[in-house]
C-alpha cells in the first residue's frame, strides 16, 4: 500500500487539484444554500466564505491543499470577475437617462467618501476602510475581492470586508422590504432608490421585490450601473494607493491597469453587442459566481473566526452609519432629481 508521502512524492499535483476540489465543493453548496429563501439575501459569495470559516473550525486542512485554495482565492478570482462582466448592457445603462445615472454616481461617491471618513474617524485600519467603503458603494462582497489585490489587502482584511457589507445588505435589505408602505415612494422611484443605495444585486432584487416587478427591473439597472463604475475606481484607487520603497521613503507609484478590470468592461462591452443571447449570457454570469464563490472558500479557509471580532467591529459600526447616510441621500435625490 503507498503510503501518503509515496502518494505526494509520486503526485506533486494532487494535493493541488483538491484544494481547488474543496472550494469548488464549498461553492456549489453555497449555491444551494442560497436558493432557500432565508439565505437567497446573504448570497452565495458570503455564504461560501463562512463555510470556508466553518470547514476550518471542524477540520484540518492539509497544509498541502494551500496551493490549490490560494490558486482559487487569487488566479480564479480574477477569471471570475472577468466573467461577471457579461452581467453588464451597457445599451440599457445609457437609456436608463442621464437623471439615474448621475443618481447612481452621487451614491457611489458619496458612501465611498463617507464610508471611508468614518473608518478613519474610527481608526479602522487603512486597507480594511477602503474596502468596506468600496463593498457599500459599488457592489458588495464582490467589489470587496475586485480591490484587495489593487491595495495589496490581504486574506483576512478581505474576508472581514466582504463580512460586513454582506451583513449590512442583509439588514438593510429587510429595512427597506418594512418602509416601502411607508416611504411614500412610486415603484419607479422605490426601485432607483434600491439600485442606488443597497450593496449586493441580491440585496437590490430582495428589496425591489417588495414594488413589484417594474421597481426590479430598475433597481437592476441602477445597481449595475453601480456595477460598472468598479473598474474605474479600482484603477483609480490602484494608482493612488500602491507604494513603493525607496529605503525608508515610500512614494505613490502609478501602477499597472489590472487586466481582470480591463476584461470586466471587455465582457460588458462585448454583450452590449447582442451577440450573445440572454440565456448564454446568465449562464456565463453563473460560472462567474461560481469562480468567485471559490475565491471566496479560499479566503475563508485561511480564515479563524476571532478574526472578525478583532478587525472587523468599529469597520461595522462605520459602515452602518454610512449607509444610513446613502440611504437617506438616496432617498433625496429620488425626490429631487
Amino acid at each position: 500500500m503507498v503510503n501518503r508521502q509515496n502518494k505526494i512524492k509520486y503526485f506533486p499535483h494532487l494535493a493541488f487539484f483538491k484544494g481547488i476540489l474543496l472550494t469548488l465543493f464549498i461553492a456549489l453548496v453555497a449555491k444551494y444554500i442560497a436558493t432557500f429563501s432565508l439565505f437567497s439575501i446573504v448570497g452565495q459569495l458570503v455564504i461560501a466564505m463562512v463555510l470556508g470559516v466553518a470547514w476550518r473550525a471542524a477540520f484540518k486542512v492539509q497544509d498541502s491543499w494551500q496551493v490549490g485554495i490560494t490558486f482559487s482565492s487569487k488566479k480564479l478570482l480574477r477569471f471570475g470577475i472577468i466573467l461577471l462582466g457579461m452581467r453588464l448592457n451597457l445599451v440599457d445603462i445609457y437609456h436608463t437617462g442621464a437623471s439615474v445615472f448621475l443618481i447612481a454616481i452621487i451614491d457611489l461617491l458619496f458612501a465611498l467618501i463617507v464610508v471611508y471618513g468614518l473608518t478613519k474617524m474610527f481608526k479602522v485600519e487603512q486597507k480594511l476602510g477602503i474596502l468596506t467603503a468600496c463593498g457599500t458603494a459599488i457592489c458588495g462582497a464582490a467589489a470587496v475581492v475586485a480591490i484587495a489585490p489593487q491595495i495589496k489587502a490581504n486574506e483576512k482584511e478581505t474576508a472581514v470586508g466582504a463580512a460586513i457589507v454582506a451583513l449590512l445588505g442583509t439588514v438593510f435589505t429587510l429595512i427597506y422590504t418594512i418602509l416601502y408602505s411607508i416611504i411614500h415612494l412610486t415603484p419607479t422611484e422605490y426601485g432607483i432608490f434600491a439600485g442606488g443605495t443597497l450593496h449586493e444585486i441580491a440585496h437590490v432584487i430582495a428589496a425591489a421585490s417588495a414594488g413589484g416587478n417594474e421597481a426590479v427591473d430598475l433597481a437592476v439597472i441602477v445597481k449595475l450601473t453601480r456595477v460598472a463604475l468598479l473598474a474605474p475606481i479600482a484603477i483609480i484607487i490602484g494608482v493612488f494607493y500602491q507604494k513603493v520603497d525607496k529605503g525608508e521613503e515610500k512614494v505613490l507609484s502609478l501602477s499597472i491597469i489590472p487586466w481582470f478590470i480591463v476584461g470586466f468592461l471587455a465582457m460588458g462591452a462585448f454583450n452590449s453587442l447582442g451577440i450573445v443571447d440572454a440565456n448564454t449570457a446568465q449562464i456565463i454570469v453563473n460560472i462567474a459566481y461560481i469562480l468567485i464563490a471559490m475565491a471566496m472558500a479560499g479566503l475563508g479557509l485561511n480564515i479563524e473566526i476571532k478574526i472578525f471580532k478583532e478587525l472587523g467591529v468599529k469597520a461595522f459600526i462605520a459602515g452602518l452609519i454610512g449607509s444610513v447616510c446613502l440611504a437617506i441621500m438616496g432617498y433625496i435625490l429620488v425626490i429631487f432629481l
